[in-house]
């Protein structure tokens, strides 16, 4: 039986209500908003609903298949998780915002055109910056403005490149796009900006850890994924991603293992998961595409877990850099399991769910042919163990005794990441159940022994490198600090270029129009010289030369009629 509603329109109709109660009230409604909108979209079959017509085109709102009810399974999880995480916040603002920009996510992945892709496109942008700016303070509002202006500039390309693909004939159903034409480089381009691709990554960097504890939760699950769901749909197969992905899964391993923030060191660790998907829709075959989709599916859990135990960390201290922390295993004990389950999860430990899916990329880009991107790849899982799990784990709760003593999380907080926990070892223990959301069918073991002993060797030597590197005291401290990224060329440079910019047209102003006040100023003082009384025009003129003046002019009109 078809559900009577949206995916969106139960988010959207409960961020009105929460914004109307508060209390235990609004609590529990932020609550019920997942768990409706999972029994609705149980009930959803496949096929096209909740159409209606606009100027003439067929919006479909609602757009059923195995995709798009995989990511709507999970945006609801991730909701949840999020919402129960977030009950402690007393925002009211951050709360509906939250509800917001998990419905705006929803109404992308169900979209089955192009414009209604786009509204809630925007949307995404226009809800989430409010989890930014519920922090409060200077720093939070200028990345948050930042953050905003980027995301905008991705809906304008986006709804660009829409345009030119109509125009060319194409239709608005979403569907593969390709780049054949001006329209698919413009829509990829805009997909990148939401998907992190290299240099266009930093407003991701610069404004999650900006954000609330709970709202960099949310953050990390719905805008990138959402972008991931996107590519997977209009994108498989293009083979430029897979050296994109490569590309994205390897850059942010270095700039992860000198970041102070651990915050920001989880965001680096976003953008080289997503690498992974990224490569498996360019390798774009079935298995590949099983694998991008699933691993984004458990990155969701296992990422939003670690941004969970780093958020409970700081709603705790207040602290959030490495050289502030350490020893917190002793008064966070919780936390800190919760945590190191979800570095297993990242790392592609066996038995936990990053070892399932990111697997299954690695496959794919073997049975293709791309031996060089496996190798990159392999690179690039042997960084993340060393920056997600091993640094985050051990600067925040071991290395050195901060002597910092606070309490455990709140219980929600716990409750939590014990649930995102119990998702990470499960999908990693028991896959067949993922495996059956998957777009595609499954022919894929991943407990070969060939694939375990593959992934326990490059885990035991990571380990070891690690371990010698800070023995020898080669690995980077953690030292307050900033690292320059791609965005130093629109937050320095570029306000510097700005600023020069404008001092030279302001030279260049003054210039002009001092030569303009000199014309102006020779212009009257020639025409008062010949209108005063002394001036030529001012004299009486004798009768024959006026009629020689008349003559002239007389002829020149004839020459001008004439020629």
């Amino acid at each position: 039986m078809t559900a009577s509603l949206a995916p969106f329109a139960i988010f959207l109709f409960g961020a009105g209500v929460v914004a109307l109660t508060r209390g235990w009230l609004q609590k529990a409604v932020m609550l019920l908003i997942p768990v409706v909108g999972m029994l609705n979209v149980l009930g959803l079959e496949h096929g096209s609903f909740h159409q209606l017509s606009l100027f003439g085109n067929t919006l479909t709102l609602t757009e059923v298949d195995r995709l798009s009810l995989l990511f709507g399974y999970l945006f609801h999880i991730a909701a949840f998780l999020g919402v129960l995480f977030a009950l402690n916040v007393k925002q009211t603002g951050h709360q509906v915002a939250a509800v917001l920009y998990a419905g705006s996510a929803l109404g992308a992945v169900f979209a089955g055109d192009m414009i209604t892709l786009f509204v809630f496109w925007e949307l995404l942008a226009i809800s989430s910056v409010f989890l930014i700016l519920a922090r409060g303070g200077e720093r939070s509002f200028q990345a948050a403005m930042r953050y905003l202006i980027i995301q905008i500039l991705s809906g304008v390309v986006l709804l660009a490149g829409i345009l030119v693909w109509v125009a060319n004939g194409g239709t608005l159903d979403v569907q593969e796009i390709g780049l054949d034409g001006t329209a698919g480089w413009l829509i990829l381009i805009a997909l990148g900006v939401k998907a992190c691709f290299p240099l266009l990554h930093n407003w991701a960097t610069d404004a999650y850890p900006e954000a609330t504890p709970a709202g960099t939760v949310f953050l990390s699950a719905f805008t990138t994924k959402t972008a991931v769901y996107v590519l997977a749909r209009a994108y498989p197969g293009t083979e430029i991603l897979i050296y994109v992905g490569a590309a994205m899964a390897m850059f942010p391993i270095f700039y992860a293992v000198i970041e102070n923030d651990l915050r920001r060191v989880l965001v680096y660790s976003m953008i080289n998961q997503i690498g992974f998907m990224v490569v498996g829709i360019g390798i774009g075959t079935e298995l590949a595409i099983n694998g991008a989709v699933s691993h984004a599916f458990n990155d969701v859990i296992f990422k939003g877990l670690l941004f969970m135990t780093m958020g409970a960390v700081l709603f705790r201290t207040g602290k959030i850099n490495g050289s502030e922390l350490g020893g917190l295993y002793k008064s966070m004990p919780w936390t800190t399991g919760f945590c190191i389950v979800g570095a297993s999860s990242i790392s592609a430990f066996p038995l936990f769910s990053g070892f399932v899916s990111k697997s299954m990329v690695m496959a794919a880009a073997l049975d293709g042919g791309y031996e060089n991107v496996w190798l990159a790849l392999l690179f690039a899982s042997a960084g993340v163990f060393h920056h997600a799990g091993i640094k985050i784990p051990f600067f925040a709760f071991f290395a050195h005794d901060s002597g910092i003593r606070v309490k455990e999380a709140p219980f929600n907080m716990l409750l939590a990441m014990g649930l995102a926990a119990f998702l990470c070892i499960f999908n990693g223990s028991f896959p067949g159940l993922l495996y059956s959301l998957l777009p595609f069918p499954v022919d894929y073991v991943p407990y070969t022994a060939d694939h375990v002993l593959l992934q326990m060797q490059l885990l035991f030597f990571s380990a070891l490198a690690f371990t010698l590197l800070k023995l020898y005291g080669v690995y980077p401290p953690e030292l307050p600090g900033i690292n320059i990224d791609a965005e130093w060329s629109y937050r320095w440079l570029g306000k510097r270029l700005v600023r020069a910019g404008r001092r030279i047209a302001g030279r260049q102003t003054r210039a002009v129009n001092g030569a303009m006040g000199t014309a102006v100023q020779g212009t009257l003082a020639l025409v008062a010289s010949s209108h005063d009384e002394r001036g030529a025009m001012a004299r009486t003129w004798s009768t024959g030369n006026m009629a020689m003046v008349a003559m002239i002019l007389l002829g020149l009109c004839l020459a001008v009629y004439l020629f």
